[in-house]
């Protein structure tokens, strides 16, 4: 029985990854093709647009979001900063921000209502203050580094005529724990959500939408309820993003790389508790295919170098195709360099995919565990979770 699975592994197995491999990586290259550029508006063709930053403990961030908003060049703005409900000095740092520019309007958040996640509320609250023809969501840890950011992010979706046009930032990466968690998102969003097909069908089941910066259309986000839709959701991204194209509205990524970066968390330990809490509500909290997918993945990417290196040290009992796992692994390495180098990332964690995949396994494990044991917490709230259920 064991001879017969290594045969197996060494052999069929291989070129059936190897096919695997080669259908990610044509996802990829297409997904890096079709993602919507920055560009310029055109004279009068320039909406008056809401930029709105929840912020919740954002005390090492909101200063430096709130300098690059006021900072934008972009004629037609108001600003909209919700402090939801602060515990460290957030309201301190807006408050000392509005008095040097009074266009900042600060607004203090109401508790939660039973039912909602508080960035949801938050957003919420923003949404009904706000009067702009569109509404930019951007999380407090972002920056408009680019003086006519809003600019060009308001061009490409009028050029791309999206009614939610959400944005890929460029990762500011401190500690080598973010270094290795973080990217690999990027990876995951490149590699395995076809974004050509809703330039095919709109109504796709793969919508897919990044929170830290969501740019709707006023009549878009009405129409599919805004957040009041979404308001128990731990991935309101996501969830907003399927209502839009449930709706037969039309969705699409930008590559904000150029023009506005996130510091997403700060340290391996933020990191970890942060994707902890998203990994298995983006599955639903359903069990079994979280368990396929992930023992899929781990299967595909992680089985050509453990074979190769049994086959280096026994090479007698462990008989294989060393061209055929080498070829798996220069797929592999093809996907992640070509991603991270794309996405303006750090190119060492890409190089060592193995242990950045091994990482980032133990966040998916980590995630499940406080889904089924409905645990988690976030800025010092707990995550309110669903039950789990197999499919």
């Amino acid at each position: 029985m064991i001879e017969g699975l290594v045969q197996h592994l060494t052999g069929d197995a291989i070129v059936g990854i190897l096919a695997f491999q080669a259908v990610v990586l044509l996802v990829v290259f297409s997904n890096a093709a079709v993602l919507v550029r920055p560009r310029r508006t055109g004279s009068g063709t320039q909406p008056l647009v809401s930029l709105l930053v929840p912020a919740r403990n954002e005390a090492a961030n909101v200063g430096a979001c709130v300098r690059s908003l006021l900072a934008q060049a972009y004629p037609r703005l108001e600003i909209l900063v919700l402090d939801d409900r602060s515990e460290d000095d957030t309201r301190a740092i807006l408050e000392r921000e509005r008095a040097r520019d009074a266009r900042l309007v600060v607004l203090p958040g109401e508790k939660p209502p039973p039912g909602w996640t508080g960035k949801n509320w938050a957003c919420h609250q923003l949404s009904l203050a706000a009067h702009g023809d569109v509404l930019l969501f951007a999380d407090a840890d972002t920056v408009f580094f680019e003086p006519d950011a809003v600019d060009k992010t308001i061009g490409a979706l009028q050029a791309s005529r999206a009614d939610l046009l959400s944005g890929l930032p460029r990762q500011a990466l401190g500690t080598p724990g973010e270094q290795l968690l973080v990217p690999l998102f990027y990876w995951a969003f490149l590699g395995f959500t076809p974004l050509a097909a809703h330039l095919l069908w709109r109504r796709a089941p793969v919508a897919r939408a990044v929170g830290q910066l969501m740019v709707f259309r006023r009549g878009a986000y009405d129409a599919v309820g805004g957040h009041a839709a979404v308001r128990g959701s731990v991935v309101d991204d996501l969830d907003l993003a399927r209502r839009v194209a449930g709706a037969g509205l039309a969705c699409r990524i930008l590559d904000a790389t150029s023009i506005v970066s996130c510091r997403m968390y700060r340290g391996g330990r933020e990191a970890m508790a942060g994707f902890a809490k998203n990994l298995f509500a983006a599955f639903g909290y359903a069990i079994l295919p979280y368990a396929f997918a992930w023992g899929w993945l781990a299967y595909a990417y992680l089985t050509p170098i453990a074979i190769l290196l049994l086959h280096a040290a026994l090479p007698t009992r462990v008989p294989a195709q060393p061209a055929l796992l080498a070829a798996a692994i220069a797929l592999s390495l093809v996907q992640w360099t070509f991603t991270y180098a794309r996405l303006r990332l750090p190119l060492w964690p890409a190089l060592l995919y193995p242990v950045t995949f091994v990482a980032f396994l133990a966040v998916a494990v980590r995630s499940f565990v406080d889904g089924v044991f409905r645990r988690a917490t976030w800025k010092g709230r707990a995550v309110e979770r669903p039950p789990t259920r197999w499919v």
